[in-house]
């Protein structure tokens, strides 16, 4: 028998899935018109800052992009506060995740983090042959008392999504305080804020900026695949102490972060109204399927982020398949153990109205 050449952490990992593109169901169903609600990306689109920058920078794709990303480093450290040393920009959110894992875990080592929420943790700490200790939500609230408990001599970081994907809700800030001040100061506090800025518009919402800078064992993760409209191009940034940065840095490819991202993440950040514009409208649409789920009865999730997750009451494996055929992507709770829920993310007004009325056509 031929001996195995692979990692045997490979065995058991189970790959992330992706939202459906759009491409897909058009060819799948005979489409001409696709409505995607399913992966948190902005409608509106990149700012106009952006755009210029992205064409201005194209022609001078065949020369390297620059390792340090200073350009983007430049604007953080003026928007945030932080020096240069405490910030690291990576290839979108998920080779940060990738990093964190290749910085701190060996294997046995145990990573604390809720149940459910985005499965990147859980596959990088396996990855690296470590164990994730999943704490179930407790009527969609994270159970902090139990995650504090699953810490032992084993655990090097503890992970806390907030806004948690897929449900939306959040930690509050005297929550998050609290919890903050149980977890042992050897423990790498990992705080994933990639809808920062549409929770801030809840008054409850902490900055894990503020927990970093009394707390060096901390990491703050950030996107600007979201409120930036790049998704498309993988950009996203994390805020910790410098000695945390460098061993991380150590970690990321040498041009991990393209041209083309560096100047477009650059010139979003200098784009106030488009921020604003962004959330605004993340708002008036969720705002827009509150009111249709409350017309019908349906529960729902109270969101601070740009989608919502709701129990259509109706097996979300077959609405799933359903909403396609009729154009509409969301994303079927069954991915994460809730068989009629569904996770909607929020769209253009015309879009989220195509949507609702779609899925009321199904629901009846």
């Amino acid at each position: 028998m031929a001996k195995n050449i692979f990692r045997k952490e490979l065995k058991d990992l189970k790959p992330y899935i992706p939202g459906k593109p759009v491409e897909k169901v058009m060819e799948e169903y005979g489409l001409t018109e696709v409505v995607k609600l399913a992966s948190n990306e902005n409608p509106l689109g990149p700012s106009k800052l952006a755009i210029e920058a992205i064409i201005n920078e194209a022609p001078r794709v065949n020369i390297y992009p620059d390792p340090s990303v200073e350009i983007v480093k430049e604007k953080l450290m003026q928007k945030h506060g932080f020096p240069r040393e405490q910030i690291v920009v990576g290839n979108g959110g998920e080779e940060i995740i990738k990093m964190i894992a290749m910085t701190f875990i060996n294997e046995g080592d145990e990573a604390v983090m809720q149940d459910p929420t985005f499965s990147l943790y859980d596959i990088t700490i396996s990855h690296m042959g470590g164990v994730s200790k999943k704490i179930p939500l407790v009527d969609f609230e994270t159970d902090l008392d139990a995650m504090i408990d699953a810490i032992n001599e084993k655990t090097k970081l503890v992970y806390l999504c907030n806004p948690n994907n897929p449900i939306g809700n959040i930690v509050s800030k005297d929550k998050l305080d609290n919890f903050v001040d149980k977890i042992p100061e050897d423990v790498v506090l990992v705080l994933d804020e990639a809808y920062f800025e549409y929770a801030s518009r809840n008054i409850e919402y902490p900055d894990g900026l503020e927990v970093l800078k009394r707390r060096p064992n901390t990491i703050v993760l950030r996107t600007f695949a979201k409120i930036a409209g790049l998704a498309g191009l993988r950009i996203g940034y994390a805020f910790s102490s410098e000695e945390i940065i460098t061993e991380m840095a150590k970690t990321k490819g040498v041009f991990n972060v393209n041209r083309i991202a560096q100047v477009a993440a650059a010139a979003a950040m200098g784009d106030d109204e488009h921020i604003k514009n962004t959330v605004d409208l993340n708002y008036e649409s969720i705002g827009y399927m509150v009111d249709y789920f409350e017309s019908k009865g349906l529960r729902y999730v109270k969101t601070s982020a740009n989608f919502i997750f709701a129990d259509l009451g109706i097996d979300s494996k077959q609405t799933f398949v359903d909403l396609q055929k009729k154009g509409m992507i969301m994303r079927p709770g069954f991915i994460w153990g809730y068989e009629t829920w569904a996770r909607i993310s929020s769209g253009s007004m015309e879009d989220t109205k195509k949507f609702m009325t779609a899925l009321d056509e199904i629901i009846g």
